[in-house]
């Protein structure tokens, strides 16, 4: 029974460890995919990963240069908005500025205006008092004329004298007017 333990024992070999022609060739197997996949696999690998590399890296400067250009965009932006607000402040300015001069040359105009219908309406009271004047005085001429005739008892209707007479009274009548406006 020994014997057979020992037979036995030696059949069976450790089964951590492989036979060596197995180990050689794996290790021989090995060295052919790990050399095949150094050779052909890694060249590839690298090229990949340095493709990565530039485009992250190409990515980032785009992104800086985006960066660049919209803070540049805005730098615009605000430099046109602060133009669009001075010109918006300048057609202000202008519209008040014109609305200045609307008002002062209407008021001017009205001005003008109301002066002339005043110098109108002085004119016609001129034209109206002298018009008034010269029925009044036709009207005062002769009634003093027929009173005068009814004082005298002659009839004073030549119509010459009558006109003197008239002025004359007419005249006196003026000074006296005058001397009273003058003594005020």
């Amino acid at each position: 029974m020994s014997s057979m333990l020992i037979l036995a024992a030696e059949e069976m070999e450790n089964p951590l460890v492989p036979p060596i022609p197995e180990l050689v060739i794996g290790l021989i197997a090995f060295v052919i995919v790990f050399g095949f996949l150094a050779w052909k696999l890694l060249p590839n690998i690298n090229k990949v990963l340095e493709q990565r590399r530039e485009a992250i890296e190409g990515g980032i400067e785009k992104a800086e240069a985006a960066q660049t250009e919209a803070q540049s965009v805005l730098e615009q932006y605000k430099a046109q908005l602060a133009e669009a607000r001075h010109e918006a402040a300048r057609l202000r300015q202008e519209a008040q500025e014109q609305g200045a001069t609307l008002i002062a040359e209407m008021r001017a105009e009205g001005q003008r205006q109301r002066e002339e219908i005043v110098a109108a309406g002085h004119t016609q009271i001129a034209a109206d008092r002298k018009a008034a004047a010269s029925a009044l005085r036709q009207d005062v001429g002769k009634l003093a004329t027929d009173l005068a005739g009814k004082l005298v008892g002659e009839s004073l209707e030549d119509h010459a004298r009558q006109s003197r007479v008239i002025d004359r009274f007419l005249d006196e009548l003026d000074e006296k007017a005058t001397k009273a406006e003058a003594a005020r």
